[in-house]
């Protein structure tokens, strides 16, 4: 609710939006890489000058509701550098109204629902800590994925309310799946990149994302 009300998008902003367990960490690693949001540099980029050696991509690409205002109801973010990265869970009617009318991008990433569901099941298990508390059943975790009480609401109408918008409005979100990213990396980077206004210029600078 506080970052709903009090966030500021900016035109040059980029959001990183997904329902939980979909490659979140994964798509937030490639975009924070040098190569892709810093192309004037993409020739000379030190390896060790990548952010990533040194930082957890959920650092460089913070969720806006778990994260930064989680800690502080309001915070100033403006010194935060442009482009800022930001991530969400949140299903796109409840995103702040600043970042559905302004210019910023959105790129939003989903799965397999039955992949997504059984990574989500093992994830909620593994982060339990008290050792009293029995492991959440497979069929009790099912029927609640199932019948849409899920954490940010239900798997599949955070997945259509995304992909309905991004129809209409092509320009400002990107739609894309865990799986053609996994069989098609350089085809899904490349629209990524384009989308971002960052296309790649030579082969080799593509293929050093991927290696990364």
């Amino acid at each position: 609710m506080a970052a709903r009300s009090c966030f500021q998008a900016n035109d040059s902003d980029i959001l990183l939006a997904s329902s939980m367990k979909t490659g979140t960490t994964w798509l937030k690693a490639i975009i924070i890489i040098p190569t892709i949001m810093n192309p004037c540099g993409r020739a000379t980029t030190d390896d060790n000058d990548d952010p990533s050696l040194k930082h957890h991509p959920n650092e460089l690409m913070p969720s806006l509701e778990i994260q930064i205002f989680k800690v502080n109801k309001n915070p100033d973010l403006s010194d935060v550098p442009s482009p800022r990265l930001f991530g969400t869970h949140v299903p796109y009617p409840m995103l702040p109204e600043s970042v559905k009318n302004s210019s910023c991008k959105i790129v939003y990433i989903t799965r397999d629902p039955k992949d997504s569901f059984v990574s989500y099941c093992h994830f909620m298990n593994s982060v339990v800590t008290d050792r009293v508390t029995d492991p959440w059943p497979m069929v009790e975790a099912f029927e609640s994925f199932s019948t849409g009480i899920h954490a940010f609401g239900s798997f599949h109408d955070h997945v259509l309310g995304y992909w309905k918008e991004s129809i209409t409005r092509s320009e400002k979100i990107h739609f894309m799946r865990y799986e053609d990213l996994k069989k098609e990396p350089k085809e899904q980077l490349r629209k990524l990149a384009c989308f971002l206004e960052r296309p790649f210029h030579k082969e080799e600078e593509m293929e050093k994302v991927l290696w990364r």
